[in-house]
């Protein structure tokens, strides 16, 4: 299905990317040329978004004067700056900016690259793999060996029909969660007014059997330290060369 909304969680902190974010917010951190929010904004244009909410707390005229520019889609904000509300709140309040049914949501400061031209996108397959009859929710998730950044911890355990369950000790097929989400808006219709993690939604929707995953294809990134650009940039340089060979 082609999926035509979506939120971006933009509003964190970026206290371990100082002293960069001292005086930039970190989805406005340049990475290979580009601030880190335009890899997930334009993935999203390229998977057929056209209107997208994004909240901002921290340095926010920054981002809004930034945002103001992006010609790709719609722009709405969700404004935090009175309270910071964590991932599920912040989702939970900017869902309220848009229509039903179903919806991408993905954190500003993770991507990836390296998708095969004129295949599906990634979001474009994750779209399609979403079942709401099934599923409460559909995470893009990578495997270990396909990051940067990335600090080792697996999020969860993949099975082979797509079903997802927390990691822990020695089990099979484990995957790390690479920040991108499709949902139908009506799960957060209960959600509650204050901030929260998002992770609650996570464990509810194991314990229902209802949270599944995907692996993308390419190679997924996190930069999460200023010493972390510059592996992360060799890294696109490597697979660009790759590709283009």
């Amino acid at each position: 299905m082609t999926i035509k909304q979506a939120m971006v969680l933009a509003a964190g902190l970026g206290t371990r990317m100082r002293p960069i974010t001292d005086t930039i917010p970190k989805p406005l951190v340049k990475i290979a040329g580009r601030p880190m929010i335009d890899y997930a904004l334009d993935a999203l244009a390229d998977a057929g978004v056209e209107k997208a909410v994004v909240n901002i707390h921290y340095l926010a005229d920054q981002m809004l004067d930034h945002l103001s520019s992006y010609q790709r889609m719609e722009i709405l904000i969700s404004d935090e700056r009175e309270q910071l509300m964590n991932s599920g709140g912040g989702l939970a309040k900017g869902l309220k900016l848009l229509g039903g049914g179903a919806v991408f949501v993905m954190n500003a400061d993770l991507f990836w690259i390296g998708e095969r031209e004129g295949m599906p996108t990634n979001l474009e397959r994750l779209g399609d793999f979403f079942d709401p009859e099934r599923m409460d929710m559909a995470l893009l998730c990578v495997e270990l060996e396909d990051t940067t950044g990335h600090n080792g911890k697996k999020d969860f355990s993949l099975a082979a029909d797509g079903r997802l369950e927390r990691y822990a000790g020695d089990m099979a097929s484990p995957v790390v969660y690479a920040g991108a989400i499709v949902m139908n808006a009506s799960l957060f219709d209960d959600a509650p007014s204050d901030a929260f993690n998002l992770n609650i939604y996570f464990d509810r929707a194991i314990e229902r059997g209802r949270l599944y995953g995907m692996v993308l294809q390419g190679h997924w990134l996190t930069v999460g330290t200023p010493e972390a650009i510059g592996e992360a940039e060799e890294t696109i340089r490597r697979i660009q060369e790759t590709v283009s060979t």
